[in-house]
């Protein structure tokens, strides 16, 4: 049984061996996966779709109207680079992935201004 701490290196190895990216970006979209399918009650495979509304949700959550600003720092300012990232974990055989997947279906799902800036402003002021 692996433990944790085992899977946060081997997480944090396959960061630095790609350089990219920060290693917590690294380690938000692999915490975001499991996270992604509890929210979706998903068994097995999600979507690229379904992460990156996963993902999205979750650093609304846990970063607020910071999310766009946090992500960027760790330098996801797109949500190919979110793929990138996935595709990473996949290589380093922290994730996997069926044959229906590809790093294309990450190429411009959303904006991240428009969804966590705009829209994250509009979804307070409707709240009121």
């Amino acid at each position: 049984m692996r433990h944790d701490s085992d899977r946060w290196r081997d997480v944090d190895e396959a960061a630095g061996a790609d350089g990219r990216y920060e290693k917590y970006a690294w380690r938000f979209v692999f915490s975001g996966v499991e996270s992604t399918m509890e929210m979706m009650r998903a068994s097995g495979h999600i979507s690229g779709d379904e992460l990156l509304e996963g993902l999205r949700v979750i650093a609304s959550r846990q970063f607020g109207p910071m999310a766009k600003e946090v992500l960027n720092h760790w330098g996801i300012y797109t949500t190919r680079d979110i793929g990138n990232i996935v595709f990473g974990l996949i290589a380093a055989e922290l994730l996997e992935h069926s044959d229906e997947d590809s790093i294309e279906e990450f190429d411009d799902v959303f904006d991240f201004q428009k969804v966590f800036e705009e829209d994250y402003y509009d979804d307070q002021h409707s709240l009121t």
